[in-house]
């Protein structure tokens, strides 16, 4: 065996050995994945989240909700959106594992709106 046969096959039994390199997609249903888990969601479902209520984790997260106005009917948190949005989640993290990024991403954005703004 030469080197660089060697060298080839070490490096493709690193690369499927290693952990799964995170798709854009992944990145954004762990996101929403932990916004349906956090305390917000919890204070809308009436019910705690499988190992206690966990934060969003983002530096850009508000103190407190913003208030809504009529016209944000559509926007507020039903305790059945947020249930939707984790089934929806779930879908759309086999999509990313099948490697169907557009499907995933469509699935996402659908979840993102039956969560709706959660406090």
């Amino acid at each position: 065996m030469t080197l660089r046969f060697v060298l080839a096959l070490a490096a493709v039994a690193t690369a499927t050995a290693g952990p799964a390199l995170a798709t854009p997609c992944a990145d954004e249903v762990s996101t929403l994945e932990r916004r349906l888990n956090s305390a917000g969601a919890a204070e809308v479902t009436g019910t705690t989240p499988p190992g206690g209520p966990t934060s969003s984790d983002s530096p850009k997260a508000l103190a407190n909700p913003p208030k809504l106005t009529p016209s944000d009917k559509d926007v507020k948190p039903t305790a059945s959106g947020v249930e939707e949005a984790k089934k929806l989640v779930a879908q759309a993290r086999e999509e990313d594992k099948a490697g169907k990024a557009e499907e995933c991403r469509q699935t996402i954005m659908k979840a993102k709106e039956k969560a709706g703004a959660l406090p």
